[in-house]
């Protein structure tokens, strides 16, 4: 591979994200956003599952894999999910990365209700190395619009990824993210000027993800 290939720009990877991210090199990324399964053998009402939700391997080299290929000194941000902290703080550790804050989204919804009714998401932010405090740093408490989950089961709102982005990049920046689904990260990077590389093991999402960024691009020229 040329070392352009190692550090792709814009492009949608159909395949393990493990196995993809060994191919880049190393500190080619700026920021990492991503929704990684939760552990949870999840399955929505139309019956939708997510790839490799039914099993924790793929979560400590996945996240080494992430460290490695992050700039020193930059941040990635984690969905995880609640009732596995216990492995995706092992792997975050693992890899390398410094807890540094959490995120809650709030929903206007419940996803579900068991013993409570679930109207949150959250994330971690992590870092690697040592990172320069950003001048403005945002709310730790961010809202979390209803997407419907059209393009995928467990589809994230762009209006929630968009400050996250804007706090930790510049125009032109590199933003990963392994776990792309439906593509909501990289459409929120793209919106903002941010380069961005996208890995999707699921081919229908993959595709999805695909026709949703063109769209977008689409829309931005004749705009």
């Amino acid at each position: 591979m040329t070392s352009n290939a190692q550090a792709p720009r814009n492009v949608i990877f159909n395949g393990d994200c493990i196995d993809v991210m060994r191919s880049f090199d190393d500190g080619t990324v700026d920021f990492i956003l991503t929704d990684p399964p939760y552990v949870t053998r999840y399955r929505d009402r139309q019956g939708r599952k997510v790839a490799n939700d039914d099993n924790g391997r793929w979560l400590r080299p996945a996240f080494a894999e992430m460290h490695r290929v992050l700039k020193d000194g930059g941040f990635c941000v984690s969905f995880y999910g609640w009732n596995k902290i216990d492995l995706f703080m092992d792997a975050w550790k693992a890899a390398g990365f410094r807890v540094v804050g959490h995120l809650v989204f709030r929903k206007r919804y419940a996803s579900s209700a068991r013993f409570l009714r679930y109207e949150h998401e959250q994330a971690y932010l992590l870092a690697k190395g040592n990172p320069i405090r950003p001048a403005r740093p945002i709310p730790d408490v961010l809202d979390f619009p209803y997407t419907g989950n059209r393009l995928h089961p467990t589809q994230k709102p762009i209006e929630a990824l968009v400050p996250l982005i804007e706090a930790f990049t510049q125009p032109g920046d590199l933003v990963l993210d392994p776990f792309s689904g439906s593509g909501s990260t990289l459409a929120a990077a793209q919106q903002l000027g941010r380069d961005w590389t996208g890995i999707e093991l699921d081919n229908g999402h993959y595709h999805t993800a695909r026709r949703r960024l063109a769209s977008q691009r689409h829309h931005r020229a004749a705009a």
